[in-house]
């Protein structure tokens, strides 16, 4: 067999750069780029290796966490069906990729991490960084990566590489198993030569399988569908990872069903559609979730029932009957479903649809309570003074005013994706791009970057409040070097906005939510700090935009959106209990009360936890 002489940080570079996968006829780089910090731990190694191979494009990141976030961006926005390869140093750049691990496996997104780890051969200990546990000798702090990972292996001699390789690659392309894949590579094995055989180089095509209902199942299903008074599907994210949205659409007009969405399915249909009733649970629409209460068969498609998207178990009725379309049986099962479904989501959608064959469609019940939740939506956007600063509910309407079709908005964490949810009206199947699985503080700005390489020529906007950008800005500096034209908008509020409010809600009087100066007591009660993120973001090379009232607004975000260079768009957000915002929530969110306090506000918030906490139910 004809072999070639190569470290092992090359085969893999070069084994990487030879990986496709293939799905409805379409191919795809599996591994379109890597992401790197280069250190002691992988600079001879994977560092030597990405200058030796062509065929692998390579980014430079500022922050290993941040470099996840970005791959993750890039395989959300190809449908799954490309990732990108991070590689850091052993100790500290190894740890910084847990959180984006974490995010990664949690929402089924593939990326496939490359840390350094300490020596194989040990030839002293402890090396630089090593962890040393007297009870384990074979534990590297690249353990911590281990229940964050779909796959896991460390390549402790050579020949080990390609079995693992290959495992690797399955698990990415695998719909029902993707996720973190870590492949952890001692710095010595890095620089290892072998011979390997020429085979393990050769192009290899990776089918990204649909697979088919059991007929069994579909049968069950389909019955179900045809027996349901009030039936209601719950739109989640496999919806677009599967590509599933026009099935999704034939479905719900054939058989007349309403169609709700959790943060990851938002889009599955636009929000002008008839059958679309807007987000579920607690950051969820009323039309969408008072279907929600008195839902008969719920159908779940690409959902795994987070709690804010069934409001802790307390929204559905409780004779209702779960119908769960899922690639994977342990989300299928969810909800103790007796209608599991286990299928691709557009192979599911368009077989059920199949089945049902001429059963009458239901008559759309709901157009007057969404035409009035829609009228909700226009007061919350209204900007009555267009002199006075805006509400964060007004920067979205303004911005619902100029974008279309094409635009890609991306957020993640803090009050933001709550009033997206809910107010939000979606064009297109991946205009919103709301990660909400993890709900990651600094997500927002690295996602943007890795969706900006997916989609060159859409306008894509970082919505970030000023606590979700102080969590990691450094990406600014990529995108400024890629001359990626990223428009990040960041609105000062002065604090967790978010977390502020759940704090008043539940006792805990927002104590350490808000940015001001400590008083005279030790408190935090002072004037809001004075801190300029706008310069921040200039002094990283973006071009800075500063309105202070909704008529400057609306002329920065379309001076943003029609730049070709990184630009920031920088506005400070009325606050306070006089402001008009959003619709308060719809859906209560089990979030524990102290049970014993001696603070007034503390015990009213458990008077009102216990109330809502008997409403709990648990679905055999």
């Amino acid at each position: 067999m004809p072999v070639r002489r190569l470290t092992v940080a090359q085969a893999l570079v070069r084994f990487l750069a030879a990986q496709y996968t293939e799905r409805d006829g379409e191919r795809h780089r599996l591994i379109a780029a890597t992401w790197g910090i280069f250190g002691h731990g992988n600079v001879a190694g994977i560092g030597q290796a990405l200058i030796e191979e062509d065929g692998m494009p390579f980014l430079q990141g500022r922050n290993e966490q941040a470099m996840v976030h970005a791959a993750v961006g890039h395989a959300r926005q190809t449908g799954r069906l490309s990732a990108h390869a991070v590689t850091t140093s052993i100790g500290p750049g190894a740890t910084n990729l847990v959180t984006g691990a974490a995010l990664a496996t949690v929402n089924h997104l593939p990326v496939l991490l490359l840390p350094g780890d300490t020596f194989a051969t040990r030839p002293a200990d402890p090396v630089l960084q090593q962890l040393q546990q007297p009870h384990a000798g074979d534990v590297s702090v690249n353990d911590c990566l281990r229940p964050v990972s779909r796959y896991f292996d460390r390549i402790g001699r050579p020949e080990a590489l390609i079995p693992a390789a290959l495992e690797a690659m399955r698990t990415l392309a695998d719909p029902a198993a993707t996720g973190a894949v870590t492949l952890a590579l001692p710095q010595d094995v890095q620089a290892e030569a072998y011979d390997w055989p020429e085979e393990f180089f050769a192009d290899r095509t990776w089918t990204v399988r649909r697979p088919r209902p059991d007929r069994a199942e579909l049968d069950a299903a389909a019955r179900a569908l045809r027996e349901a008074d009030r039936p209601l599907l719950v739109a989640g994210g496999g919806v677009r990872h599967s590509a599933a949205e026009d099935a999704l659409r034939q479905l719900a007009e054939s058989a007349g069903l309403p169609v709700a969405t959790t943060q990851a399915g938002k889009g599955a249909l636009p929000y002008d559609h008839p059958c679309e009733v807007g987000g579920l649970g607690h950051t969820g629409t009323a039309t969408a979730n008072d279907l929600a209460r008195t839902a008969d068969l719920v159908i779940g498609v690409g959902t795994r029932y987070t709690d804010f998207t069934t409001a802790s178990g307390t929204l559905f009725a409780s004779d209702a009957r779960f119908l769960n379309l899922n690639i994977t049986g342990f989300d299928a099962h969810k909800q103790g479903a007796r209608l599991p479904l286990v299928a691709d989501a557009r192979e599911g959608l368009t077989a059920l649809a199949d089945a049902l064959g001429d059963h009458p469609a239901r008559p759309l019940t709901w157009t007057a309570a969404k035409a009035a939740w829609e009228a909700r939506v226009t007061a919350a956007y209204a900007a009555p003074d267009e002199t006075a600063r805006p509400t964060q509910a007004q920067v979205l309407g303004v911005l619902d005013t100029l974008v279309d079709a094409t635009d890609i908005l991306i957020n993640a964490a803090g009050s933001l994706p709550g009033d997206l949810h809910k107010l939000w009206r979606t064009r297109s199947r991946d205009q919103y791009h709301v990660e909400y699985g993890y709900s990651c503080m600094g997500y927002e700005i690295p996602a943007a970057v890795g969706v900006l390489l997916a989609a060159p020529g859409r306008p894509v906007w970082a919505l970030v409040g000023d606590g979700t950008y102080l969590m990691n800005p450094t990406e600014i500096v990529t995108a400024v070097q890629e001359r990626l034209p990223l428009r990040l908008v960041i609105l000062q509020n002065h604090g967790y906005a978010s977390i502020g409010g759940l704090s008043e809600a539940v006792g805990a009087e927002r104590y350490g939510t808000d940015y001001r100066l400590r008083d005279g007591e030790g408190g935090f009660t002072g004037p809001p700090l004075p801190v300029d993120l706008g310069a921040n973001a200039a002094s990283l090379g973006l071009r800075v935009l500063r309105p202070r009232t909704v008529r400057d607004l609306r002329e920065a975000l379309a001076d943003a959106r029609a730049a070709t260079d990184p630009t920031c768009v920088y506005i400070e957000t009325e606050t306070g209990d006089s402001v008009s915002g959003p619709p308060p929530a719809q859906a209560w969110w089990d979030v524990p009360v102290a049970e014993i306090s001696t603070r007034p506000s503390a015990v009213k918030a458990r008077e009102e936890y216990d109330r809502h906490v008997t409403a709990r139910r648990r679905r055999l």
